[in-house]
């Protein structure tokens, strides 16, 4: 029997790849350009009382979901440009938590951040297209993990990232029936 908190992990944890293939980063890639239509798709028609609703019990609203991913993937994209353009940079961690209780965050309107999401991805998808074979084993060190980090791992983390919260308002939206 599986210990595995699906409310919390609706498509189960990331786990980190070991060997990673050119149809594996494509993948990456398409999830990270299709993300802000996702985002999109997942939440249309909610009002602020169901965006105001929390994807489990203790867990952030599906308002906060959304802010969260475009904070979230700010952070990746600029940790991707510091990987390309230094040797092994240091990342700077953030408290999302912290994060998620910010005004904008917790009752901010989302549209913000699905036009943040919208722009962001485009740049990314972008930058991500036009790395050369070589660049996906650039890394940065990740102080609080105690980890390094190669992009491509990075990639599939962010790619897991995107589904997974998009999954949270699905998972959501089944429960309740809306």
């Amino acid at each position: 029997m599986s210990d595995i908190d699906y409310s919390k992990y609706p498509l189960g944890p990331f786990k980190r790849p070991v060997d990673v293939s050119d149809a594996d980063l494509n993948l990456w890639m398409e999830t990270i350009e299709q993300l802000p239509l996702k985002m999109r798709d997942a939440i249309n028609g909610l009002n602020s009382d169901q965006l105001d609703t929390p994807y489990r019990e203790d867990g952030w609203t599906l308002r906060q979901v959304v802010h969260h991913v475009a904070d979230s993937h700010m952070n990746a994209y600029i940790r991707f440009k510091l990987a390309l353009t230094e040797e092994n940079p240091t990342i700077r961690p953030y408290f999302e938590e912290r994060w998620a209780e910010l005004p904008e965050a917790k009752y901010g309107n989302i549209e913000v951040s699905l036009r943040l999401l919208d722009a962001l991805h485009n740049r990314w998808a972008i930058m991500l297209r036009n790395m050369r074979s070589f660049d996906w084993n650039r890394t940065f060190y990740h102080p609080e993990k105690h980890l390094t980090f190669r992009l491509d791992e990075c990639l599939a983390l962010y790619a897991w990232h995107s589904i997974h919260h998009v999954a949270h308002i699905t998972a959501t939206r089944l429960s309740k029936k809306w």
